[in-house]
C-alpha cells in the first residue's frame, strides 16, 4: 500500500510539472551591466534577471532565458522562436515590426542616452562637437541634422569597452550611450572614475525599457499587475542594481563617491 501512495505522489509531481507554464525571454547578449550581461559561464545576471525571476515566482511559471545577438533578437520574437523579448520599447525599430501585433508592458526601468565627456570639454556647446562615438546598432537621438550635415563623424566600435577606449584616447569628441551603463563601466569594471562624465547640457533621451510579446500578451498584464503590486520589491532591486541611479537629479552620470561628497557638502552649508 505503502508503494502505491509513492508511486501516486510521484505520478501527481511529474503531471503538474509537465503542466507548469514555461516561456522563453530573449534577451540581448551584451554586456550591459547593471541592467543585464552574460556571465562566463553563459548565464544571464544583472538587475533584469533578478527582476523576471520574480515575476515567474509571483506568477507560478517558470521562465528561461536564451541570449541572442541584438540583430537577432526581434526576428527570433516575430518568428515565434522566443515568447518574450526584454529590453523592448514601441519606438524602437518601427520599420522592421510594421504589421507586426506586438504588445508591451508598462515601462519597466527609465533610462537616458547621451554624451560622455572628457572632464574638461563638459559644457562646451554642440558645435564643438565633431566626432562622436557609438557602438554598432545605436542611434544618436538629437544628432541627426547635424550628422546628415557633415557637422559630425561617426564613429563606430563593436562594443561599449571599445567605445570607450577610443573617447579615453581623444580619438572621438565624446561617446554616445546609456549614461548608466556607461558610468558603471568606467567606475567598476575600467576602474577609470570620473574619466569621461555626461554632459546634460548636450541632446540626449529620455526612454523606458518595456517587456514586449507577441503571443502572449494576456501574460502582459500578469506581468504589469506584478509591477503594481510588488512595487516595494521593484524599487528595492532597482536600488540595489543601480539601474536609475541619479536620473532625476543634477548628479546623473556622476560617480558615487562625488555624490555622497557633494551630498554631505550641501547637509554641512545648510547646517551652518
Amino acid at each position: 500500500m505503502k508503494s502505491i501512495r509513492v508511486c501516486s505522489l510521484l505520478a501527481a509531481l511529474i503531471a503538474a510539472d509537465a503542466s507548469a507554464e514555461r516561456y522563453v525571454v530573449g534577451v540581448e547578449d551584451l554586456a550591459f551591466a547593471p541592467h543585464y550581461s552574460i556571465d562566463k559561464q553563459g548565464q544571464y545576471q544583472g538587475f533584469a534577471r533578478e527582476l523576471l525571476d520574480a515575476f515567474a515566482a509571483y506568477s507560478g511559471m517558470e521562465l528561461s532565458y536564451r541570449a541572442l545577438p541584438v540583430a537577432r533578437l526581434l526576428p527570433a520574437l516575430l518568428a515565434g522562436e522566443v515568447d518574450f523579448k526584454y529590453p523592448d520599447s514601441v519606438h524602437w525599430a518601427q520599420a522592421q515590426k510594421a504589421g507586426s501585433d506586438l504588445s508591451y508592458s508598462h515601462p519597466v526601468v527609465d533610462y537616458v542616452d547621451g554624451v560622455l565627456v572628457a572632464p574638461q570639454r563638459q559644457g562646451e556647446p554642440l558645435e564643438r562637437l565633431k566626432r562622436l562615438a557609438l557602438v554598432d546598432g545605436w542611434t544618436p537621438w538629437g544628432y541627426q541634422q547635424r550628422i546628415d550635415a557633415g557637422a559630425i563623424r561617426l564613429t563606430y566600435s563593436d562594443d561599449l569597452r571599445k567605445m570607450i577606449h577610443q573617447a579615453l584616447k581623444q580619438d572621438t569628441d565624446g561617446a554616445y550611450f546609456n549614461v548608466v551603463v556607461a558610468t558603471h563601466y568606467l567606475d567598476n569594471i575600467r576602474a577609470r572614475p570620473g574619466a569621461l562624465v555626461f554632459d546634460p547640457k548636450l541632446p540626449h533621451t529620455r526612454g523606458t525599457f518595456h517587456l514586449s510579446t507577441l503571443k502572449h500578451p494576456e501574460l502582459l498584464q500578469r506581468f504589469d499587475r506584478f509591477l503594481l503590486e510588488r512595487h516595494a520589491e521593484v524599487a528595492a532591486l532597482k536600488a540595489k542594481h543601480r539601474v536609475e541611479a541619479n536620473l532625476d537629479s543634477e548628479y546623473m552620470g556622476m560617480e558615487q563617491w562625488k555624490v555622497d561628497f557633494l551630498e554631505r557638502q550641501k547637509a554641512k552649508a545648510a547646517g551652518q
